[in-house]
């Protein structure tokens, strides 16, 4: 049964008949690799793909009508498999303590044991990734939290079509994993998507900490991240910049946001690598940036200057189409480069 939590064309929430409702750099972004298929690339430390721990990442089974439905809502796995209310048990002990995200955490996070997720519908469709909404909350109890979950497609599924230029300045600790990515063989692909999930965890815990405007990261598990859900408490996902009009939003209040996001993130000496008024999330007046797995070592990479200053005249379009003056584009980004020391 498909129900629409909004008017909007954002989210649309799934459900099956009768369900409940339910500074300075101190580590490199890309240290930090989740689970992968080859666990031979990445050492005997890490727990493992998502389905050894007995539960479904549910974008793992497409094309499988007993776990997919052709809208790609996810249903539960096999009776007897989960809790007995949602769709599995929370998944929160199967990270380690790097997988989570950093102290304090915020009040919302449910970290008990008894909690069950419930998958609530699609979010988002991206040629890397799709975002799911998801509850987690303890049953009997009014503890309950939405997340969202990204989730990396499989080999066949993906398109990493921007690794080129991105994976500039990224190095693998081990050169066998490094020729095979840079010779982008079978193998070499399967690692370039295991780095994918684990460095945009690593940004977002990173940037969450510095006080960057990006949603929290709850918890890494294979290549799947639970982070904060921007939008309301019903499920209706917060609209993204492109699709406000000026109208809508305090225009100058904005850019002097993004303004001070870019330069924490430019003062650590990076940039976004692919920012457009389509990954800005507005909620509430609050303006959040999301989708950073690409996220460019500015300092490393020889073309980080182009990357940064294209980061703020890609999102500086839609300010200056809603009045902004157009000089303060090219201020912003003397401003950037300035914050990362790129003369």
């Amino acid at each position: 049964m498909r129900e629409r939590f909004s008017d909007t064309d954002s989210f649309s929430r799934i459900r099956a008949k009768g369900a409940p409702r339910r500074g300075r750099r101190s580590e490199r972004f890309d240290d930090h690799e989740p689970d992968a298929v080859y666990q031979e690339a990445f050492g005997p430390g890490l727990s493992g793909p998502a389905e050894q721990h007995g539960y479904d990442t549910y974008d793992d089974h497409v094309g499988d009508d007993s776990h997919v439905s052709y809208d790609g809502a996810a249903h539960s796995g096999p009776a007897g498999d989960g809790p007995a209310g949602g769709d599995r048990w929370s998944t929160w002990d199967r990270s380690t303590p790097t997988e989570k995200g950093p102290e304090p955490r915020p009040a919302w996070v449910v970290t008990e044991l008894a909690a069950v997720d419930t998958e609530l519908g699609l979010v988002k469709t991206g040629k890397e990734a799709d975002v799911f909404l998801l509850e987690r909350g303890v049953p009997g109890t009014g503890r309950r939290t939405l997340m969202a979950a990204k989730r990396y497609r499989d080999a066949q599924h993906r398109m990493f079509h921007r690794d080129s230029g991105y994976l500039e300045g990224r190095r693998h600790k081990e050169s066998r994993i490094a020729r095979a990515m840079a010779k982008r063989t079978a193998f070499g692909k399967e690692a370039i998507a295991a780095q994918w999930a684990g460095a945009e965890f690593t940004a977002l815990c990173r940037l969450w900490s510095a006080g960057v405007a990006v949603p929290y990261p709850v918890q890494i598990t294979g290549t799947e991240i639970l982070m904060e859900f921007v939008g309301d408490e019903n499920g209706t996902a917060a609209p993204r910049l492109a699709q406000l009009r000026a109208e809508e939003v305090d225009v100058e209040d904005l850019w002097e946001q993004l303004g001070r996001s870019l330069s924490l993130l430019a003062g650590d000496g990076y940039a976004h690598g692919d920012l457009s008024a389509y990954n800005i999330l507005v909620h509430g007046g609050r303006l959040v940036i999301i989708d950073v797995p690409q996220i460019v070592d500015v300092v490393a990479n020889p073309r980080g200057r182009s990357f940064l200053e294209r980061d703020v005249r890609n999102v500086g379009a839609w300010f200056v189409s809603r009045g902004l003056p157009e000089r303060r584009v090219g201020e912003l980004v003397e401003a950037l480069a300035f914050d990362a020391r790129l003369g």
